[in-house]
C-alpha cells in the first residue's frame, strides 16, 4: 500500500497517510493528526534506492522542489 506524505498548512505538522490508489483516486479526505486542520498538501519526501551505482563517486545526486536552479 502506497505511503503519501502530507502537510498542515495550519500548523506544519508532517503526517504519512497510507492509503490504496484507489482511496486517492476517489478523493482521499487528510486531517492533520496534531491540530485538526483539514488544509493538508500532499508533498513528496525523500527517494531512498536501493541497488548499485556506476561511475566516477559511486553515488547520485537527487535534488528536492526548493533547491534552485543549478542543483542537479
Amino acid at each position: 500500500m502506497p505511503t503519501y506524505e502530507y502537510i498542515c498548512l495550519k500548523c506544519q505538522e508532517k503526517t504519512e497517510v497510507f492509503a490504496s490508489i484507489a482511496q486517492k483516486e476517489k478523493g482521499l479526505k487528510v486531517s492533520c493528526p496534531k491540530c485538526g486542520g483539514e488544509k493538508m498538501i500532499q508533498f513528496f519526501g525523500s527517494l531512498n534506492l536501493i541497488g548499485s551505482s556506476k561511475g566516477a563517486g559511486g553515488g547520485a545526486t537527487y535534488c528536492g522542489p526548493q533547491s534552485g536552479a543549478g542543483c542537479c
